[in-house]
């Protein structure tokens, strides 16, 4: 049997960071991992690819939607090995996993796989933001049998202990744990185990339209500067953007969360297709669109498509 974990979170919440530090419980064990983009670019997967573990990307909307679900049973039949005692699945920061616990439950037509549970980061500071703004982030909470509040370092006692109000409010019931830079301990393989259960009285499945995706090519010409400058001109409109650019200096990865732009160089090898492509995400009322249009047309000649 195929012990499986669901990761979920919204963006930005440090599921990929969670990852790296949870496979480490599983040292010795054959693992597999697959990695679900909702951008029309994979990014994730390519940072974790590096680690030398099996890796199934699946990219351009929610694992679980039924646009991509068929991915995901392809992936689950024709990826996954018969020796493959671990897999983990890090969901999109937009997917609704409301329905993993009937898709793997007792009437499941993957015989080989024992779910195990899902767990549900939380970005500490932000999530009473996202909460507001997203049918998603409530999906998930509710889908959820441990919810680890992250980056709790960065988080005032306010903001803390709103996040966890807001938290106990919908799921009085939960198994809630508080990390930072997405750290466990072996304990919480046992903590999963004892709080999933088989309860499918989950909300309804409608899809989120509360949630918006752009996709902005750039121009191998622009420099690292003038990159920053330009998503800082609309990122405080967006709830995450991401993407690998090539720019004057050489390959950078752009990952922003709310309005902290990070610019850094990678290094290591980034497929053509999926270089100069941000993926910006942003919520209902939130005016990205009038910000964007502002900053393309202070950098014309850097900016190539925008798909709105």
């Amino acid at each position: 049997m195929t012990e499986l974990y669901l990761i979920t979170g919204f963006l930005g919440a440090g599921k990929s960071t969670f990852l790296k530090n949870f496979m480490h419980l599983f040292d010795g064990r054959k693992m597999q991992l697959i990695i679900n983009e909702f951008g029309k670019e994979g990014v994730d997967g390519a940072l974790l690819a590096a680690l030398g573990i099996g890796l199934e990307e699946i990219t351009g909307g929610s694992v679980f939607c039924s646009c991509r679900l068929d991915q995901f049973e392809k992936a689950m039949t024709t990826f996954v090995q018969p020796d493959t005692e671990v897999l983990l699945v890090e969901a999109s920061g937009l997917t609704d996993p409301t329905g993993v616990k009937k898709l793997f439950g007792p009437d499941s037509r993957y015989t080989n796989i024992d779910y195990q549970g899902a767990v549900c980061l939380v970005d500490a500071v932000r999530f009473p933001k996202v909460y507001a703004k997203s049918r998603t982030v409530v999906k998930q909470i509710a889908a959820s049998d441990v919810i680890l509040i992250n980056k709790t370092d960065l988080a005032s006692e306010d903001e803390l202990a709103r996040t966890r109000e807001l938290i106990r409010n919908q799921r009085p019931d939960a198994v809630v744990m508080e990390t930072s830079f997405g750290r466990v301990e072996a304990g919480i393989l046992k903590t999963i185990a004892d709080a999933y259960s088989q309860d499918d009285s989950l909300m309804n499945t409608a899809p989120d339209i509360s949630v918006r995706s752009l996709t902005v090519t750039i121009e191998p010409t622009i420099t690292a500067y003038q990159l920053r400058k330009f998503i800082e001109m609309f990122v405080e409109q967006t709830f995450r953007v991401k993407g690998f650019i090539q720019t004057a200096e050489g390959m950078m990865l752009a990952d922003c969360v709310g309005n902290i732009v990070s610019i850094k160089p990678y290094d290591l090898p980034v497929d053509a297709e999926k270089a100069g492509k941000l993926t910006v995400l942003s919520g209902a009322g939130m005016p990205v669109v009038k910000h964007l249009k502002q900053a393309v047309s202070w950098y014309p000649d850097l900016i190539g498509t925008v798909d709105f």
